[in-house]
């Protein structure tokens, strides 16, 4: 670990196993990885080669079938369901491809979500969704409907959507995925801004050219880290 920096996430020799006795798979075999405060790490690899479960792991989604998985000092075994969930609201950001947003609620209402479920009163809820839309470049399109908006703002609102609470971590599993070349430059430029600002992004991707960007780089082939 680098000294002066806070450790956010640490795996030790994490696996995860799928199946049973005779017909298990091995999605992770034995990962080792520390993520520290401020960095903005990508993570490649081929399809089925272990990165989204990964992903899954560190985002509280799932559970390694051996390890010892540490979010910021606590050990995830020991940690009830209740104090998970509010790690998942509090401290995680999750960007998906598939943007994820509710589409009954507009732009704004849908940043406004993780917000509530801190108990954050309406008003200021409502001022800070605001502010993260216009961090964003959304300012004109806060009460527009995901139907009403592009690709491209829908992942916007998304990412206004996962750094509202402030984070400590952004996970971004393949964020520019389902969008075309001028928008996905524009979430990259976003993500590389918002780690300029500070933030710590995990980011799993495809784009070799996106991860040869990034400071740090990780390949994943058949649940181990090459």
């Amino acid at each position: 670990m680098v000294i002066g920096l806070k450790e956010i996430i640490r795996l030790e020799n994490v696996s995860k196993i799928y199946g049973k006795s005779g017909t298990t798979l091995a999605a992770l075999d034995n990962i080792n990885l520390t993520i520290n405060q401020g960095e903005y790490i990508s993570i490649v690899g081929n399809s089925g080669s272990g990165k989204s479960t990964l992903m899954n792991i560190i985002g509280f989604l799932d559970k390694q079938t051996s390890g010892k998985y540490y979010f910021c000092g606590e050990e995830s075994k020991f940690l009830k369901e209740n104090r998970l969930a509010k790690i998942r609201s509090n401290n995680i950001g999750f960007i998906f491809q598939g943007f994820n947003l509710i589409p009954t609620l507009n732009a704004i209402e849908n940043v406004m979500l993780p917000l509530s479920y801190k108990g954050v009163s309406k008003k200021e809820r409502e001022k800070q969704a605001k502010i993260m839309l216009e961090r964003v470049g959304l300012k004109e399109r806060i009460t527009h409907y995901p139907n009403e908006l592009s690709g491209g703002q829908c992942q916007r609102v998304a990412i206004a959507r996962a750094i509202a609470t402030r984070p400590s971590l952004i996970l971004a599993d393949e964020p520019t995925g389902n969008l075309d070349s001028s928008s996905g430059e524009q979430i990259k430029q976003l993500l590389f801004e918002l780690h300029n600002e500070g933030n710590t992004i995990l980011l799993i991707t495809h784009d070799k050219e996106f991860a040869a960007r990034t400071p740090k780089t990780i390949t994943i082939k058949d649940g181990r880290i090459l």
